[in-house]
């Protein structure tokens, strides 16, 4: 008897997305290195991108920057509205549960179930942090785009594939 695609899967299975993320405003968003972190088009310029992160653990800490690094003016002591389209892209690609687990945010995770719910907790300040490793998991990101349609392996994402 044949397996299901979804009972031969390692990840976990969640609700699907209550709308298709945002890609345009919200090119790239990950968990990684204890931060919530991502690329966020800017509404004005669209030749200008901001790099955007939440540090997890107890503040939340918060850093919104072009990718000169120089920083959003939006940034008035509180989070702008990248950081808020940055978490509200990451809630919907990761659930908000997760995305609160991730940022060890305290209380019943359960009861979490919006971005907005998140960004109430978001008690921390600017981190004042180079963002330049961010934006270049982005480019690096972005080159396998600029791949042309191949059956092969690409061969540094060999290790991924099995047998």
């Amino acid at each position: 008897m044949a397996l299901s695609p979804t009972e031969c899967t390692s990840l976990p299975l969640s609700e699907p997305p209550s709308r298709p993320r945002k890609v345009k405003d919200v090119p790239y968003v990950e968990l990684f290195s204890g931060r919530v972190q991502g690329v966020v088009s800017s509404g004005s310029d669209e030749n200008r991108v901001y790099v955007s992160f939440f540090e997890a653990g107890a503040s939340i800490n918060f850093n919104c920057s072009t990718n000169n690094n120089r920083p959003c003016g939006g940034l008035r002591g509180s989070p702008c509205k990248h950081l808020t389209q940055l978490m509200g892209e990451a809630v919907l690609q990761f659930g908000p549960e997760q995305v609160a687990r991730y940022l060890k945010l305290s209380g019943d995770l359960s009861k979490v179930t919006s971005a907005h719910d998140i960004m109430l907790q978001v008690r921390g300040s600017q981190a004042r942090l180079d963002v330049s490793q961010v934006f270049s998991r982005f480019l690096s990101h972005l080159r396998y785009f600029e791949l042309p349609v191949s059956n092969q392996p690409i061969p540094e994402m060999t290790w991924f594939v099995l047998g």
